[in-house]
């Protein structure tokens, strides 16, 4: 499995993808974040907190990932190389496991440098370091594995056509659908927004580890890997 992530994340690297993804993700962030006014604009707000950061970057992200993943198998079944990889000494739950963990390897990658933005933010409270650590350390936490779920529903997508737009769109419909979907349809008679991974995002960001939010995530993430496996089985 170790293997296949290296491969994966050279893979990566030694084209524009990984280079991209890591610039198109910090350039709309600090663009959003520091440079537009609106409502995601940190310093037109007031207060020295990320939390107009934890509300964007999901949505970044619902773009983002999909657009890492779209080829992770759709390339390989167009190329016909799956069943070469097929015939190495290693699992079909390997292969998967390896092409995920390279891909959330990426986008972890990508988050890291927006570590600066805490001591900006630092830097800007009143008093200078006044900033709330709990909600601000539980929101990363909330987006790791956030990034672990929709990764997990990326890899699957790309399982389903050997088209890459097509896998992207369908990746992208799947990760809406389970972020805001529930609570768009939510209401008064049927509340049904627990159900959406927004509601559980936005628990833990508010500093709050509650283990029904990361069962939650985790259960989605391990159901796709699981779809995705039994996906490829079928071929």
């Amino acid at each position: 499995m170790v293997t296949i992530i290296k491969r994966e994340i050279n893979a990566f690297f030694s084209s524009t993808i990984g280079y991209l993804v890591i610039a198109v993700f910090l350039l709309i962030n600090g663009l959003f974040l520091w440079i537009f006014n609106g409502n995601f604009n940190i310093l037109d707000s007031g207060f020295a907190d990320l939390s107009p950061y934890f509300e964007l970057a999901p949505w970044v992200l619902l773009f983002l990932i999909p657009a890492v993943c779209m080829r992770a198998f759709s390339d390989e079944m167009k190329m016909g190389t799956l069943e070469l990889l097929l015939t190495k000494p290693i699992s079909l739950k390997q292969i998967v496991l390896g092409k995920y963990f390279g891909a959330v390897i990426l986008i972890v990658i990508a988050l890291i440098p927006t570590i600066l933005y805490i001591f900006t933010i630092a830097a800007l409270g009143n008093p200078p370091g006044n900033w709330d650590v709990g909600s601000t350390l539980g929101s990363y936490i909330g987006l790791l594995f956030l990034v672990f779920a929709y990764t997990s529903i990326g890899i699957f997508a790309s399982t389903l056509s050997q088209n890459q737009i097509v896998a992207f769109i369908i990746a992208v419909f799947l990760c809406f659908a389970l972020y805001y979907g529930f609570e768009g349809f939510s209401s008064s008679r049927f509340d049904i927004a627990e159900l959406g991974m927004k509601a559980h995002f936005d628990s833990v960001a508010r500093g709050v580890l509650d283990t029904r939010d990361l069962v939650y995530f985790l259960s989605v993430t391990v159901f796709f890997i699981g779809l995705t496996i039994f996906k490829l089985k079928r071929k």
